[in-house]
């Protein structure tokens, strides 16, 4: 299994292979992570010998870190009541907010985020748009430097037992659960982009844009295989579409990106 050391960054939401995830940085263990992705350092990641020797780090290189949900903890360090200026932080450190073992505040499964783009803003904060594109397992977390950073093994998708089948099942009641959603007006997955019909995409994605709760989120994260989870969103897909027939209209989410979240 291949592993690797990554910066790692705490959200309250869970980021899937595929789903885009912007960011608005403004604490300083994020500035300083940023920093150092920006400038191509990817300080945290393992390499071989033969990459030891490489030269300076290519602008197309992935810039990455691990995106993990908050199981018990703060996403971002607490401050003096009524005082939210990050000049006002009760805990600083990388581990602020995530008590004295960092580990056990974090789900085990998390997904690495490739930042795209990563930009500095005039007050020293930053925006950064990232995708998920694999999942891994944390092994262990490290909060000796100015950020988190985690030792993880990649997880590899397996299809599982009727993936395809099973993919368009998930892909007719997701139709179903978005026009619900749309408030039953004539809105349908292609008014944006076609979704793909490889099974573990569409697996991902309806994990994405299907409105759950983080704990569920993360059970789709961390199924053993492609098929399991689409198993699993069929049952939700059909409980979630019967509620929403008894509520008022509710806004289409949008596939494949997240809200943007300060850290």
């Amino acid at each position: 299994m291949t592993t690797a050391r990554l910066p790692l960054f705490p959200l309250n939401s869970v980021l899937f292979p595929g789903l885009v995830l912007p960011l608005n940085i403004f604490e300083e263990r994020y500035r300083a992570m940023m920093r150092d992705l920006s400038k191509g350092a990817d300080s945290g990641d393992s390499a071989s010998p033969a990459d030891s020797s490489a030269a300076s780090p290519d602008e197309d290189e992935p810039r990455r870190f691990v995106v993990v949900a908050i199981r018990d903890g703060r996403e971002v360090a607490p401050t003096a009541p009524g005082m939210p200026d990050s000049t006002t932080l009760t805990e600083r450190g990388p581990a602020a907010g995530f008590g004295p073992d960092p580990v056990q505040a974090f789900h085990r499964v998390g997904c690495v985020a490739d930042a795209a783009t990563i930009r500095e803003r005039e007050d020293g904060g930053f925006e950064v748009l990232a995708t998920g594109t694999t999942r891994v397992r944390i092994l262990s977390v490290d909060a000796s430097g100015p950020y988190l950073t985690a030792e993880v093994e990649e997880l590899p998708e397996e299809p599982g037992d009727d993936a395809g089948a099973l993919a368009e099942g998930v892909l007719r009641a997701f139709r179903s659960y978005q026009k619900r959603l749309a408030g039953a007006r004539e809105r349908s997955l292609t008014t944006g982009a076609e979704l793909p019909d490889e099974p573990s995409v569409v697996s991902y994605l309806v994990a994405a844009a299907t409105v759950l709760d983080i704990p569920a989120k993360q059970r789709l994260l961390q199924a053993p295989d492609t098929a399991t989870r689409l198993r699993e969103e069929l049952k939700l897909l059909r409980s979630e579409t019967a509620v929403i027939r008894h509520l008022p209209s509710l806004p289409a989410v949008e596939l494949t990106r997240a809200p943007t979240s300060p850290n």
